[in-house]
């Protein structure tokens, strides 16, 4: 898909696809009902990279890349991950809030002459539940049970949503309100969410 096209796109669903020794994700443009529509994105991180680092294709033949991100850092705490574009030139960043996020889940997005978007779990409640649940002997494999809905919001304004649908699967839907986010920069997040969650 054009970059333009691409950057008209209000709409995208993210699957998560287990595989031996990475995760991958196939981005789609949704379709009116929802649905998965035509393949934008095709992510894929190997799970024993030493430093979090994620390829973003235009598809999965992976025969170009749309974007990467890389932690600036070894640890994960306080990491900001720097998305490039396919020649290497940053296009912007996005960083986990530590204190914040060990209660609820909390993201700050932040492209260069855009002011910064902050990421919030939508329900506090449920956020503070799974953390708690998370304790508890046993209970490792539920993934299915939590629903992670996200808000991104600058000055009380909604700007993009990432939603985590209800099945077995990791699957979410993306939407953006902000017509000058750029939607590599978007895409890149809505995976970290999941890769980094």
């Amino acid at each position: 898909m054009e970059r333009t096209t691409l950057q008209a796109a209000e709409r995208f669903v993210v699957s998560r696809k287990p595989a031996v020794m990475t995760d991958r994700y196939v981005v789609s443009r949704a379709l009116p009902d929802g649905s998965a529509g035509e393949v934008v994105a095709f992510a894929e991180q190997a799970l024993l990279s030493p430093k979090d680092q994620v390829t973003v294709y235009t598809d999965e033949s992976q025969d170009r890349v749309l974007c990467t991100f890389e932690a600036d850092t070894v640890l994960d705490v306080g990491a900001v991950y720097t998305v490039r574009d396919e020649d290497g030139s940053p296009i912007g960043s996005f960083r986990e809030k530590t204190l914040t996020s060990l209660l609820r889940s909390t993201w700050v997005l932040d492209q260069p002459g855009l002011a910064e978007l902050t990421g919030r779990e939508r329900n506090a409640a449920l956020a503070v539940l799974r953390r708690i649940w998370g304790f508890l002997p046993g209970t490792d494999f539920v993934p299915f049970a939590w629903r992670r809905h996200f808000d991104f919001t600058e000055g009380g304004r909604h700007w993009m949503a990432v939603e985590r649908k209800f099945g077995l699967r990791d699957r979410y839907r993306v939407h953006i309100a902000r017509p000058d986010l750029d939607r590599r920069l978007a895409i890149a997040q809505a995976v970290a969410l999941d890769a980094l969650g």
